[in-house]
């Protein structure tokens, strides 16, 4: 098996939550496992805590995550964000409302400067999300890079 890079995320008391919420956003598959599943945790407040979850969309992309252990230090995600690319706009934007709608948005979804639509939220989770819909065909960039261009003693576009 080709070796993989996977998304593996980190809570303090929601992994289930959040997983469970981006399984109603990508669709998919979860999977999860609880500490008292595994026996790794004596703490009776910690045995319904996640231990580990995947979730596999339909695309075959996958998420993990877990809760982290009470006698462990959690830190806040920062430094880094998801990010979702692609040309179906419909879907994008179906996960951008849904990702944003929960949390709040850091710079909207708009049209950026090379011509894709692009936007940056944290969801209620504190997980940060970029998601870029690319272009159409035919769009501003497209047809600026195919303009005619004036040249010295030659007038186009009159």
């Amino acid at each position: 098996m080709a070796a993989t890079i996977n998304t593996y995320l980190s809570f303090r008391d929601t992994a289930r939550e959040a997983m469970e919420f981006y399984q109603s956003v990508f669709g998919g598959d979860l999977a999860t496992s609880t500490f008292a599943e595994f026996q790794l945790s004596e703490d009776p407040a910690e045995q319904d805590k996640i231990m580990h979850s995947q979730l596999t969309t339909p695309t075959g992309q996958v998420l993990m995550a877990s809760d982290t252990p009470n006698a462990q230090e959690y830190v806040a995600p920062a430094g880094h964000s998801l990010s979702i690319s692609g040309d179906d706009e419909p879907e994008l934007r179906g996960y951008w409302d849904a990702l944003a709608g929960s949390g709040r948005e850091t710079m909207p979804l708009a049209k950026a400067p090379w011509g894709d639509w692009f936007g940056m939220c944290v969801d209620r989770f504190g997980i940060s999300w970029m998601v870029s819909i690319a272009a159409a065909p035919g769009n501003a960039r497209d047809e600026a890079a195919s303009a005619p261009v004036d040249t010295a003693g030659a007038a186009t576009g009159v």
